[in-house]
This record gives C-alpha cells, sequence and structure tokens, in this order.
C-alpha cells in the first residue's frame, strides 16, 4: 500500500525489546518501522558488542539501556555497520564505551555525516525531532580492510570490511560460533534495495561491487541473517536481494541497449518490479536503481 492509503510514516523510534535469536545472540527489531534499523547485542564472559545504536540520542539512549541491562558488569563496545545517521548517529550515548569500525566508513562520515545530517532533517519533522541535538562521534579504534576479529571473552565475533557496495564503507558482523550475520543494508527483508544515488552529491553506490559483496555473505555460510531492516531470517534472505539486483542490472542494461533513456528505463521497470514484488516496501529506490545501473552502462560504452 501506499503511504497516502496509510497515512503518513510512523516516527522512526526504537519501540522493540532484545529478542534471543541464538546462545548470548540478541536483536532489538525495527518493527518495520521506516529508518528504525534492526540492533544486535552479542554477549560474551567479558564483554559486550552493540551493532548500530539507531537514530539520534533518544533512540541510543534507549539502545544502551537494553545493552547495559543485558551486559550487566561486561565492558561494552560498540560498532556500525556503515555511516548512514539511522544506524549510527546515536553513538555519543556510548561515549564510555570502546567504538570500533573500519577506516573507510569513518572516512565516509567525515566526508559525508554533515551533509547527510542536514539531509535526513528535512524528512518531516517526526524525524528532525530524533536528530536533535545529534554529534557526530569519531570511534576509538580503526581497521584497515579485511576481517577485524573481537575477543568478548569465551568468544570472538568478525568485523568484515565489506568496501563500495551499498555505501562507500560498508562493513558486516559475523558471529562464527552461531553463525549469525548482521548485514546492514547490503541486506533488507521484503524491501526493495536502497540506492543511495544522488549525483554528484554521492555517487558511491556501486550495484555490481554489491552484488559480489552478496556472494562473499553467502560464502560465510551464515545459519541466521540479521538485515539491515525487515524480518530475521536465514540464507535465503541474501539469495533474494542477490537475485533482485541481478534483474535491476540486467534489465536495465537490455532496456539501455534497447535504446531506453535513464528515464524511461526508470518508469518501465519500476512498474514491472513493483508488480513482481508486491509485499515489498520502499519501492521508490527501484528507480535510483535503475538510474545508478544506467549511469554505470553508458560510462562503459564512452
Amino acid at each position: 500500500m501506499d503511504e497516502d492509503a496509510q497515512g503518513p510514516p510512523p516516527a522512526p523510534v526504537v519501540n522493540g525489546t532484545p529478542r534471543e535469536i541464538a546462545g548470548g545472540v540478541f536483536v532489538v527489531p525495527d518493527g518495520r518501522v521506516p529508518l528504525v534499523p534492526n540492533v544486535g547485542i552479542v554477549l560474551g564472559e567479558d564483554r559486550a558488542l552493540v551493532v548500530d545504536t539507531a537514530m539520534g540520542p533518544a533512540n541510543g539512549s534507549r539502545v544502551r539501556a537494553f545493552a547495559d541491562e543485558l551486559a550487566g558488569p561486561r565492558q561494552l563496545l560498540l560498532t556500525i555497520t556503515h555511516f548512514h545517521p539511522e544506524h549510527g548517529f546515536g553513538a555519543q550515548v556510548f561515549g564510555d564505551a570502546t567504538i570500533v569500525y573500519n577506516r573507510a566508513q569513518l572516512d565516509e562520515l567525515h566526508d559525508k555525516g554533515g551533509a547527510y545530517l542536514e539531509m535526513f532533517r528535512t524528512f518531516g519533522d517526526g524525524v528532525a525531532a530524533q536528530l536533535e541535538g545529534v554529534e557526530l562521534v569519531d570511534p576509538d579504534e580503526t581497521y584497515d580492510g579485511g576481517v577485524e576479529r573481537i575477543d568478548l571473552g569465551g568468544r570472538h565475533v568478525e568485523l568484515h570490511d565489506i568496501g563500495r557496495a551499498h555505501t562507500r564503507g560498508d562493513q558486516v558482523v559475523f558471529v562464527p560460533d552461531e553463525r549469525v550475520l548482521f548485514t546492514g543494508d547490503l541486506v533488507e527483508e521484503r524491501c526493495f534495495a536502497i540506492f543511495p544515488w544522488f549525483p554528484p552529491d554521492d555517487a558511491d553506490v556501486d550495484g555490481e561491487l554489491w552484488i559480489a559483496a552478496l556472494e562473499r555473505l553467502e560464502a560465510l555460510d551464515p545459519r541466521i541473517v540479521v538485515p539491515g531492516h525487515g524480518d530475521v531470517g536465514g540464507p535465503e534472505v541474501i539469495a533474494t536481494v542477490r537475485e533482485y539486483l541481478v534483474q535491476l542490472r540486467d534489465e536495465t542494461r537490455a532496456s539501455a541497449e534497447a535504446g531506453l533513456d535513464a528515464d524511461a528505463a526508470a518508469e518501465q521497470i519500476d512498474a514491472s518490479m513493483r508488480a513482481l514484488h508486491p509485499d515489498w516496501v520502499q519501492p521508490e529506490w527501484i528507480v535510483f536503481g535503475v538510474r545508478h545501473f544506467h549511469a554505470a552502462w553508458s560510462s562503459q560504452q564512452s
């Protein structure tokens, strides 16, 4: 259904409570509320890792309270899957925790964080209210590419620097002993892939690399997949997104090769994808994906 039929979207407020999806691995579910992510809390014997904060200090404080309750005396660590406001712009309430993530994400936060903060403030009063008082916070530790293993005490967690895909500095979090994977916005469940294709201001999304990244995630052989938004599932959640992106790319290329410009291709493919996935949300992102793949195809021809 469209927004007009349902009224305005709910305020982007964390309303879920932690749910244990594997031994010592919890998710605060997004409740399918736009601009609210799935948040993770992973417990070891000595330390606990929080994955994403949700948007703004009020949401961050709610997540922090859940983490404190579950962690007890354990030391808190925080990691963020990518720099977008709804995932990491509550980090300021974790000032006494150790914040760690990949260097590429930090560089992207420095380059774009302020602009995204201002852009999100235009998304309505509910979003602007959550962003009131936001401070952009640097991590305490970064790593350069590859995999960073964190010892939580009796359990290791892996931070994987995925590189450019949905953003310039995507990161996923893997809990090997339970084979739980937190994907950030590389994977959504029943949600059209979010393409932040805003040239010339932000054109770092790369659909081809995104497809390759999803193949890498599948190779980790996860048992439980926590998408950035939507319901927790299994590896089929990754496969569904990969298949959609491949189809979006291939249909866009076919349209371009048939002589359709980006506008015509977007109109045609938007209609077909909405019909193919009537139960998916945020269909407005289809045209951004088409425009990205059309631009990539055009660049290859020049």
